[in-house]
C-alpha cells in the first residue's frame, strides 16, 4: 500500500490531487478533516453540555435510588419511558441553571455549611455521633477523596440555596387562609337516583355484525410483531477467575495501598465562631475581630469554654453542643483553621483565627497519634478486594475484546463467542412487550430488538448494559411479522364486546331520557317512584367522604354553587354504566373561626408549602427561558 502511494505521488496526477487536498486545508482548516463536527452530549446550557456519561452516572443513580426504596417490588420497566430520563435529564438542567445564578449573585456555601453536612450523614457515623474513622474508611472504599466529597456536598448544598431560600419566604394572609379552609371544609346537601345498566335486552348476534365489526376493528385484534434473537452475554459475577492470591501479592498490594490503613492524628476540638457582619468591609471585620479577642480574654481568665460558645458562638450547627466539632484529622477543615489547631498545644485555646465564614476561637480538648494496621490485620479485607477487583479486571480485558470483535463483523455473532469462549444462546419469540422471562424480558434488550439496525438492517446490536459489568449483544434469528387472529379465534370476545355495547349505549340513552325529565320539572321522588328505586339523601357532606362512590362526590362538588330553594340537576356516569341523577340543594363553606389553631396552622403550612413549591417552580422555569437549553433527544438513550 505504502509503496503504491509512494509511486502515485512521484506522479504529475498525484502532485495534482496533492495540490487539490493541500487547497482545502487552506479554506477550510485541517482540523476539520478530522474532528467530528456531531454534538454527542445530551443537553447544552449556554456554554455548558451535560455529557451522556454524565447522563448516565446520574440515571443509574436514580436506578439504585429506586431499587432502595421499592425493594423487591422495583419494576425496572418504568425507567425504560422516555418520560422518566426525560425527567431526569432536567433535574440536571434546572441544577446547572440554578448554580450559574448562584455564581452571578455571589452565593457562597460557607466551609462550616459543608462540614456540618457530612458530619450528619448517617453513614459517617457511629452511636449517632459523626466517626473521622468511618468516614475516612468509606472514603477509601469509594475513591474519593475527602476534599472531591466537599465539592460534591457544597454543590448540592447550593443547587437547594437559591430555591430554598424563596421557598422559606413564601407566605399566605389570613383572609387566604380563611378561603382556604372555607371551600376545605365546605358541606353539601345533595339527593340522587342510582340508575344501574339494564340487562341486555338482545343477546342475539348475527355472524354478519362478528365479521363486520372484525373487518373494522382489525387492528384491535391482531398478533404482534415478534423476533426470536441470538445473544451474547458477558457477566462479571459468572466469570471463572484465580481468587486465590498469593502472599506476596497481598503484601504487594498492601505496601502500596498503605495510607488506606493509616490513621492520621486526630485532635479534639471545639470553636467559637464570630461571623463578619453587614456587608464585610474593612469596619465590619475590625469589629468581628474585637468581639472575638474579647471571647479569648474571657476564655483565658477562666472562663467556661462550653458555656461561652451557647451563647456567642455564630455556628449553629455546634453551638448546642458548647462548639463540639468531634475528633477531627488533617483535609477536613479549611486550611487556615487547620493550620491553628494542629499548632495548639492540648488544653489551649487560640487567638482568633480567619476563616472564610469569620474568626474562629479553637480549644484543642485532646489529642490521638496516628496509626497504620499491620497487613496480617487487613489480609482478609484485600484477599477480598483483590477477587473482586481481579473478577472486574478479567471482564474488562473480555468485554474490550468482545466489543471489537462484535463490531468488527456485524454480520454474526459466533467469530466472537469463539475468541472469547462464550455461547451464543438464542431466545423464544416474543413481542414489543418483551419476553416473561430470560434476557428477552429486559427492556434494553427489548429496545435493541426492535432498533432498525437489527430488526431491518440485520447487524449486531450495540452493545447492551445489564447492569454493573454486565453486557449483551443481540441479533436477529428469527422475525415473525404482525397479522391479524384469525376470526374463529376472536368471534367469541367480538360477540361479547357488541353486546356490552349495546348494554352501555341503551343504559346513556336510559339516564339521558330520565335526565331531560328532570330538567323539566318532574322529581326525583316521583322518578324514583315509578322505576322503583330510592332517593338517596346525604346531608352535610364534605368532599372526602369516602361512604360515597368517589365520582359522585367529585361531580357533586363540581356543580356551581346553589341558592335556597333553587336546586341544581346533573347527570353523572358511574362505573359499569351505573349513572345517578343528582340534585343539589345545599352549599355550606366551612366555618375557619370555629377551627382549633392547630388547623388553621396546618392549613397555613399547607398554602404556604404549595406556594413556596409554585415559587421556586416559577423561578427556575425563569432561568431556563433565559439559557434556553439545548436537548439533544437523540443522545438521550
Amino acid at each position: 500500500m505504502l509503496s503504491r502511494l509512494r509511486t502515485i505521488l512521484k506522479s504529475w496526477v498525484g502532485i495534482a490531487v496533492l495540490g487539490l487536498i493541500l487547497i482545502g486545508f487552506s479554506f477550510f482548516g485541517i482540523e476539520s478533516y478530522f474532528v467530528s463536527q456531531s454534538d454527542a452530549s445530551v443537553a447544552r446550557i449556554g456554554d455548558q453540555e451535560i455529557s451522556q456519561d454524565q447522563f448516565r452516572d446520574r440515571f443509574n443513580d436514580y436506578r439504585q435510588n429506586m431499587i432502595r426504596q421499592q425493594g423487591e417490588g422495583f419494576d425496572s420497566r418504568l425507567l425504560d419511558s422516555p418520560l422518566v430520563r426525560r425527567q431526569v435529564l432536567d433535574s440536571m438542567i434546572d441544577e446547572r441553571v440554578v448554580l450559574d445564578a448562584n455564581e452571578k449573585l455571589g452565593v457562597r456555601v460557607p466551609d462550616t455549611r459543608v462540614r456540618e453536612a457530612i458530619m450528619e450523614i448517617p453513614a459517617f457515623q457511629r452511636d449517632g455521633k459523626f466517626d473521622p474513622e468511618q468516614y475516612r474508611a468509606l472514603l477509601g472504599m469509594q475513591g474519593m477523596s475527602a476534599r472531591a466529597l466537599e465539592q460534591d456536598i457544597r454543590t448540592s448544598i447550593a443547587t437547594r440555596e437559591l430555591p430554598m431560600s424563596l421557598y422559606a419566604t413564601s407566605f399566605v394572609t389570613e383572609a387566604e387562609v380563611d378561603t382556604y379552609l372555607r371551600l376545605r371544609e365546605q358541606k353539601r346537601d345533595f339527593s340522587f337516583v342510582r340508575i344501574d345498566k339494564p340487562a341486555a335486552a338482545d343477546t342475539a348476534v348475527s355472524d354478519d355484525e362478528i365479521k363486520t365489526f372484525y373487518d373494522a376493528h382489525q387492528s384491535e385484534y391482531m398478533n404482534p410483531e415478534q423476533v426470536a434473537l441470538e445473544y451474547l452475554e458477558l457477566d462479571a459475577a459468572q466469570l471463572q477467575v484465580d481468587l486465590d492470591p498469593s502472599e506476596s501479592v497481598l503484601r504487594e498490594r498492601y505496601e502500596n495501598e498503605k495510607s488506606r490503613f493509616t490513621t492520621e492524628e486526630q485532635r479534639l476540638a471545639s470553636h467559637i465562631l464570630v461571623k463578619v457582619g453587614g456587608s464585610g468591609s474593612p469596619d465590619d471585620q475590625k469589629q468581628a475581630l474585637t468581639k472575638a479577642e474579647d471571647i479569648v480574654k474571657r476564655l483565658r481568665e477562666g472562663g467556661d469554654f462550653a458555656e461561652i460558645a451557647k451563647q456567642e458562638s455564630d455556628d449553629l450547627g455546634s453551638r448546642n453542643q458548647g462548639g463540639d466539632l468531634g475528633w477531627l484529622e488533617k483535609g477536613m477543615t479549611d486550611p487556615a483553621f487547620e493550620t491553628a489547631l494542629f499548632a495548639l498545644a492540648p488544653k489551649t485555646v487560640s487567638d482568633p483565627v480567619l476563616g472564610s465564614d469569620g474568626y474562629h476561637i479553637i480549644e484543642l480538648r485532646d489529642t490521638r497519634p496516628g496509626d497504620v494496621r499491620s497487613f496480617e490485620d487487613v489480609r482478609a479485607d484485600l484477599a477480598a478486594e483483590y477477587a473482586e477487583t481481579e473478577r472486574e479486571r478479567v471482564y474488562n480485558e473480555k468485554s474490550g475484546r468482545l466489543v471489537d470483535l462484535v463490531y468488527q463483523d456485524t454480520s454474526s455473532l459466533q467469530n466472537a463467542a469463539q475468541e472469547v469462549g462464550l455461547e451464543v444462546g438464542r431466545t423464544g419469540l416474543f413481542s414489543r412487550e418483551g419476553a416473561a422471562e430470560g434476557i428477552g424480558a429486559n427492556p434494553a434488550v427489548v429496545r435493541a430488538a426492535f432498533s432498525d439496525a437489527v430488526l431491518v438492517e440485520g447487524h449486531n446490536s450495540e452493545a447492551i448494559d445489564l447492569g454493573p459489568n454486565h453486557i449483551a449483544f443481540v441479533r436477529l434469528a428469527e422475525r415473525k411479522p404482525a397479522e391479524a387472529k384469525p376470526l374463529a379465534e376472536v368471534s367469541a370476545q367480538i360477540k361479547e364486546r357488541i353486546v356490552a355495547e349495546r348494554v352501555a349505549a341503551a343504559a346513556r340513552q336510559r339516564a339521558d331520557e330520565l335526565f331531560a325529565r328532570v330538567e323539566k320539572g318532574e322529581s326525583l321522588s316521583a322518578l324514583a317512584g315509578e322505576l322503583g328505586l330510592e332517593v338517596s339523601e346525604q346531608k352535610a357532606i364534605g368532599r372526602n367522604a369516602v361512604n360515597l362512590d368517589a365520582a359522585l362526590v367529585q361531580a357533586v362538588f363540581a356543580m356551581p354553587r346553589v341558592e335556597e330553594g333553587k336546586p341544581a340537576f346533573r347527570s353523572v356516569a358511574l362505573g359499569d354504566d351505573a349513572y345517578a341523577l343528582v340534585r343539589l340543594d345545599k352549599v355550606v363553606d366551612g366555618d375557619p373561626s370555629a377551627l382549633d389553631a392547630a388547623t388553621r396552622e396546618a392549613a397555613r403550612t399547607t398554602l404556604q408549602q404549595g406556594l413556596g413549591y409554585l415559587t421556586t417552580q416559577d423561578f427556575v422555569a425563569a432561568l431556563r427561558s433565559e439559557v434556553k437549553p439545548v436537548i439533544n433527544e437523540k443522545n438521550l438513550n
